[in-house]
């Protein structure tokens, strides 16, 4: 814990930089921020880091970057503050405090790294470079030192006396030098040169030696921080390996990266029986408010079936595939900042709002799935005859394609779609299959490089677009075999 005078030097910077913003708000001078960035060699210098290998696929730190310099040159007499980056570039909330949490001071660490990488090599013919101080948030902007040529030893138009002839061509050639003007030089004189030139000699020795020593010194360091930089890749590799495929990053990249959560949200198998038991499906207002246990509801079931009806109710039943298929997809956050796990039952309609999220499930299991339906083109269907039966519908048919696909119980048909929620603030993700063999194959399919990445190449687009696949799998019980992809449409106007 820190103390409270710490405490309260962080909420004083937060309250400056809440003064300075307020300023900056009421100022009576309206300025075209656009036109001066465009207009200012500096902001073309820091968009074009930006779009560097270096910072290609460091989003926060190119937002960082892009902030500070802006800051910099639209406001060249105001701090820059911690605060100010944490709140206004990484999403955090104003009761942010500095003390307790490091993340801008451990992504300006990064962004230094990534700035001398750029300067030293992609952009080692840049004329002006951009560093940040170490204790600061400002870039400096700085011309590149370059070496110059040596001048000639003797000005022009003057004449070199005794000692720069001296030094220029060697005491011995001096002796036999004839100039007019120059007397010549003395044995005191010609000892004191040799002396001075041993001097020199030993001296120039003597940093040799420490030149090499420390030399020796940086490659050891180089050696070293090469090794650790090769064990922390390691790492990086096994703990997020989709960040190095570029079909899995351009998708879950989306979800990772976001400066909001993502709720992962599971199937209630208890409320799919007692759909089983009552015959109908149920709304999902109904379920919210949970008025499918209302007796009204219940006409026509024995008392033994509406017993059962109500033990199911106060169970939390749940899907061995889909607990698996949701431990790999917390993976992708293996430190759980940002993954959040919820069942259906325990869901909260506030989130949808503000969050991410991942639906795992068809509408009939999960009734969250039926709050996104109205968007899509591939919807289930399931109509509850013995066991019950969910087949695929396909609201507008392009050539080739069935209007209905009907599972088997060695064929199922899933859904994966990638859409904006209803807000267009956040993104929702699909995963729903008419058995758990197949809504375990659409797990499969977007979290494997190669069936993603052959998908991603159908698209042919720079940006991967919001899109839904219709994905049909051969099972045997408990297993998915095999994915084809049957249709799909995609969605680029959406972003």
């Amino acid at each position: 814990m820190f103390p409270a005078e710490s405490r309260q030097e962080g909420i004083a910077e937060a309250s400056e930089f809440f003064v300075v913003t307020a300023k900056r708000k009421n100022s009576k001078e309206l300025i075209d921020e656009p036109t001066i960035l465009e207009a200012d060699p500096r902001w073309k210098l820091a968009e074009k880091v930006a779009r560097s290998s270096a910072l290609y696929r460091a989003t926060q730190l190119r937002e960082i970057l892009l902030f500070i310099v802006r800051q910099a040159i639209l406001s060249p007499d105001e701090p820059i503050h911690e605060f100010e980056i944490a709140h206004r570039v990484l999403g955090r909330r104003s009761d942010f405090n500095p003390l307790d949490d490091n993340i801008v001071r451990v992504q300006m660490a990064h962004l230094r790294k990534k700035l001398d990488l750029y300067f030293a090599a992609e952009g080692k013919e840049e004329e002006v470079v951009i560093t940040v101080a170490l204790g600061s948030y400002r870039p400096v902007f700085s011309p590149r030192q370059k070496t110059a040529l040596e001048p000639h030893p003797f000005p022009a138009g003057e004449t070199p006396g005794k000692e720069a002839i001296g030094e220029a061509v060697g005491i011995e050639e001096v002796r036999s030098l004839s100039v007019p003007g120059v007397l010549p030089i003395s044995s005191n004189e010609s000892a004191r040169a040799t002396l001075r030139d041993s001097r020199a000699v030993a001296w120039r020795a003597a940093a040799a030696v420490v030149i090499l020593g420390l030399a020796g010194c940086c490659i050891g360091l180089w050696l070293q921080l090469r090794s650790q930089r090769q064990s922390l890749d390691a790492l990086h590799r096994s703990l997020t390996p989709w960040r190095y495929q570029p079909a899995l990053e351009d998708l879950w990249s989306g979800f990772a990266d976001s400066n909001r959560d993502t709720d992962i949200i599971l199937s209630d198998d208890s409320f799919l029986l007692i759909e089983e038991i009552s015959k109908k499906p149920t709304p999902f207002y109904a379920y919210l408010g949970r008025s499918y246990l209302d007796p009204a509801q219940r006409k026509g079931l024995s008392p033994q079936l509406s017993f059962m009806e109500d033990l199911l109710a106060s169970k939390s039943l749940g899907n061995t595939s889909e607990f698996k298929l949701a431990q790999r997809i917390l993976a992708i956050d293996p430190i759980a900042k940002r993954f959040h796990l919820y069942s259906a039952r325990q869901y909260m309609p506030a989130l949808v709002k503000q969050d991410n999220v991942i639906l795992i499930g068809g509408r009939v299991s999960n009734p969250w799935s039926e709050l996104f339906e109205n968007q899509l083109n591939f919807t289930e269907d399931t109509v509850f005859e013995g066991l019950g039966r969910t087949n695929v519908l396909n609201r507008a048919p392009a050539p080739g394609e069935a209007k209905i696909y009907a599972a088997t119980d060695t064929v199922g048909y899933c859904v994966v779609a990638y859409m904006p929620n209803p807000g267009h603030n956040g993104k929702i993700l699909l995963l729903e299959g008419t058995s758990s063999e197949a809504t375990e194959a659409a797990g499969d399919f977007v979290l494997s490089p190669d069936e993603f990445s052959a998908f991603r190449n159908m698209l042919h687009t720079a940006q991967l677009p919001y899109f839904e696949v219709l994905l049909k799998s051969s099972q045997v019980r408990g297993t998915p075999l095999t994915v084809t992809i049957e249709a799909y449409r995609a969605y680029p106007a959406l972003h």
